[in-house]
């Protein structure tokens, strides 16, 4: 047993010293390859290192349940990031999707805030939030709320945009005697609640709002490091140091993810009751359906492929439920294998009643991938349940024994739901072959 100990150690500590001294997220796996804790690190070498160097006192330093996670560690992988943000972020996307048992916090669904500008308004509002409407104009998501709303306090100051809850519509004559409040007064709004400013021109302020969030920012805080300058020289500290404040503030704004890379689809959710009440008389079930598992592939030109599968549990995520597929049995380009072999290796013993067996799988993609899981299923003793796929740019439904594709509105809440299943089965499948590549690059 000493033996063994002291291998696993060795084994451990070789890794280590071929880590990248950069920001980044470690996952710690056991024997069995499970991930059994998700970390962030500024230095993943030096972090990785502090779990299992020989004097380390982990009893005392970071208590009981970490003296038993780095007992059982017999392996870890690390995924180096841009910047310390981007690994907080990853962190908790990973935390979310894999569950780990060592990790407490950040396994629930609370997000991180974004900055978020109504741009379909008339009067388009700021916001931070951590619920953003369709259709808004997002940047983030950021670390920090309290930061995030420190700044929108210095740039409305700049560019006076509104950030009252009001529904402003630009032809509402009673506008005309509405009193604005104080944010008017004191010159941080300019009133479109009152029609004291057209529509044209305070969409003019927004898009300059806009292109500075974009922008570096140099030039206001250079600006602003001149004004905090001369309060110092002339003894005024306390202005000197609202104006560093303030500098901090408007740097943290480059402290934030991407909205097309950090998705966080706990954010974008329909009504699951209503989209399955229309679901079950679209397809007129008899029985109703609460378990929906979707079913996506991943891969650039075959190589690195990956299937993902996700479960919703009455409309919504159930990320226990969730599973990740390296594809083994096929090479090449061959997307309709890929899916067959997933659906095999999912569903082969939960036919077998050893698994719970969902009431609908839903195929990414059109007639073609729907066909390859049919005769995933004839090739296993059980009957698959409501067997559909979702196809991209039309959003067509294709139903298993129906010759005829599917087409609903738009809004319609049962397209809405298989999407919000096929979307998150997609970005969950991206995760992982994004997982996979930025390993095999390290490596």
């Amino acid at each position: 047993m000493a033996a063994q100990e002291n291998e696993r150690l060795l084994h451990i500590r070789a890794q280590i010293k071929e880590f990248p001294q950069a920001p980044g997220v470690y996952l710690m796996k056991d024997a069995d390859q499970r991930v059994l804790y998700v970390g962030k690190a500024k230095s993943l070498r030096e972090r990785v290192a502090s779990y299992f160097q020989p004097g380390a006192d982990l009893l005392t330093s970071r208590g009981p349940k970490i003296v038993e996670l780095a007992e059982k560690v017999t392996d870890v992988s690390v995924l180096e990031c841009e910047t310390e943000v981007d690994a907080i972020l990853q962190e908790s996307r990973l935390i979310k999707d894999i569950q780990p048992p060592y990790n407490s916090r950040q396994m629930d669904d609370k997000t991180f805030p974004y900055l978020e500008i109504t741009s379909r308004d008339d009067f388009p509002g700021v916001y931070v939030t951590r619920q953003p409407r369709k259709n808004s104009k997002l940047f983030g998501p950021f670390t920090s709320a309290g930061d995030l709303r420190r700044v929108v306090q210095i740039l409305q100051r700049v560019f006076r945009f509104r950030t009252c809850k009001l529904e402003i519509h630009f032809d509402d004559d009673k506008r005309r005697f509405f009193r604005p409040c104080i944010l008017f007064d004191i010159k941080q709004c300019t009133g479109p609640c009152a029609d004291r400013i057209d529509k044209e021109s305070y969409r003019r302020d927004i898009k300059r709002f806009q292109r500075f969030l974009e922008s570096k920012r140099s030039v206001v805080l250079k600006q602003l490091q001149q004004e905090m300058d001369q309060f110092s020289a002339a003894q005024n500290y306390e202005q000197a140091a609202r104006c560093r404040d303030e500098i901090s503030a408007l740097k943290s704004l480059a402290d934030r993810g991407r909205v097309d890379e950090h998705v966080q689809p706990e954010l974008f959710q329909i009504d699951p009751g209503q989209g399955l009440e229309k679901l079950e008389q679209l397809l007129n079930c008899p029985n109703e359906i609460r378990i929906i598992e979707g079913v996506d592939i991943a891969h650039i030109q075959g190589s690195e492929a990956v299937g993902a599968l996700v479960c919703f549990i009455d409309g919504r995520p159930f990320k226990q439920g969730y599973r990740r597929f390296r594809i083994r049995e096929v090479s090449g380009i061959d997307d309709y294998a890929m899916i067959a072999e997933v659906l095999r290796r999912r569903y082969h013993r939960a036919g077998k009643s050893e698994e719970i067996f969902p009431d609908l799988i839903l195929i990414d993609g059109g007639l073609g991938q729907l066909n390859a899981a049919r005769d995933a299923f004839r090739q296993m003793p059980c009957k698959p349940p409501i067997l559909m796929s979702l196809a991209k740019k039309e959003e067509t439904l294709f139903l298993l024994g129906e010759s005829d594709p599917i087409s609903l509105k738009r809004h319609d809440p049962a397209l809405r739901l298989l999407q919000s299943v096929r979307d998150e089965s997609h970005r969950f499948a991206q995760h992982y072959f994004n997982i996979l590549r930025q390993k095999k690059t390290f490596n």
